[in-house]
């Protein structure tokens, strides 16, 4: 069977060239393939307290994959900033658009016996929305940890950036980010000495 060379995992790993937070200064900057990894991880720590901590049954490793997956549009559409997106609906409409075209020619890329499985995770096909709601906490999550880092060093320009990602992690409902922030988020106030003596 010949099969035809693929580019979809080389444009994957290019996603490490994507900065976020493209608008702001940034002290540590970050790329769309660390994002990736963060939220992957805490999506999976998130489905770990709502399984054990609150008996919900959430299929944890569907959530960590769509996870991995969530940003890989923008290889193509790169980091669009959040007040750029959201600034009125024509745009919010227009950026839909062209990410569902930039998801379209990933999964155009993947071998057709293999597309019914990137289908769902590049956004193509129809996503569980109770399981898209952890990734969308998980998400804010690393966004608001982001804010608390740079505002640990000092760098103000993330205070409004925090509070407004304080407020839609609010929104969520979420009793998993309740206890994500109660139990995780103190250490990320720390530095590595306080952390180390603490331990």
């Amino acid at each position: 069977m010949n099969t035809p060379a693929s580019h979809f995992l080389a444009y994957m790993y290019r996603l490490k060239y994507i900065e976020r937070w493209s608008l702001m200064r940034n002290t540590n900057r970050e790329s769309v393939a660390e994002h990736s990894f963060h939220v992957a991880l805490t999506a999976h720590l998130l489905c770990t307290i709502a399984n054990e901590q609150f008996q919900r049954g959430i299929n944890t490793d569907k959530v960590v994959t769509m996870a991995l997956f969530h940003d890989a549009t923008e290889v193509f559409t790169g980091d669009i900033p959040t007040p750029v997106k959201h600034h009125n609906p024509r745009i919010l409409n227009n950026f839909r658009e062209i990410e569902q075209l930039a998801a379209d020619r990933l999964l155009d890329m993947i071998p057709a016996q293999l597309q019914a499985v990137y289908e769902p995770l590049l956004g193509v096909g129809q996503q569980d929305p109770e399981l898209k709601k952890y990734v969308k906490a998980a998400d804010l999550i690393d966004a608001y940890l982001k804010c608390t880092l740079e505002l640990a060093t000092g760098n103000r320009e993330f205070a409004e950036a925090k509070r407004q990602t304080e407020q839609k992690m609010k929104d969520l409902q979420m009793e998993e980010v309740n206890y994500f922030l109660n139990v995780f988020l103190p250490s990320f106030e720390m530095t590595l000495d306080e952390m180390s003596k603490s331990d």
